[in-house]
């Protein structure tokens, strides 16, 4: 799994050593793989758990893992090169507000990178958000072409029976 990973950050982010903003960061689980890689990461999710869980696996790396609303990171005037999110934007109450000011934090240039999904079998089951949903979002935003690919199942230990998919936008 860590190595799939790795494989996709890889053709998803600009080369090291971009400035990544890791949104709804979790513990933390793929900032350290773009650390290791030698990207500059910020963190940043709202679960106290989560960051000290993120902290911990993180010491090693100088990465600042940062307490927050992913929807609106406290990170100041500071721009990044890549926004970062996975599996976090389907679940935002104001996911349009949410892409509005991440694509704020970007330097001219930048990258949007959207690991979302929408999982269920049927209409009424589903959760999430699907490919064509978000890209229509996205757009309006300045991120014209913005390009869906989908997930490999080595990026998710089974196979796949439902929409799961990465969005990136340059902007």
């Amino acid at each position: 799994m860590r190595a799939a990973w790795l494989s996709r950050l890889r053709e998803w982010l600009p080369s090291p050593a971009a400035e990544v903003l890791d949104v709804g960061c979790g513990t933390g689980s793929l900032a350290l793989l773009l650390a290791e890689q030698g990207h500059h990461v910020t963190g940043v999710d709202l679960s106290p758990g989560m960051i000290a869980e993120a902290r911990r696996k993180l010491v090693d790396h100088q990465v600042p893992v940062l307490l927050g609303d992913a929807a609106d990171p406290p990170v100041g005037d500071r721009r990044f090169d890549v926004v970062l999110a996975r599996h976090l934007v389907w679940a935002l109450p104001d996911p349009l507000a949410a892409l509005r000011r991440w694509v704020g934090l970007l330097r001219p240039g930048g990258h949007v990178v959207l690991i979302e999904g929408r999982w269920g079998t049927t209409t009424e089951s589903a959760v999430g958000v699907s490919a064509t949903a978000l890209a229509a979002a996205v757009e309006p935003l300045g991120g014209p072409g913005a390009r869906r690919v989908p997930h490999r199942p080595s990026t998710v230990g089974q196979g796949i029976n439902d929409e799961r998919y990465v969005l990136l936008a340059h902007v």
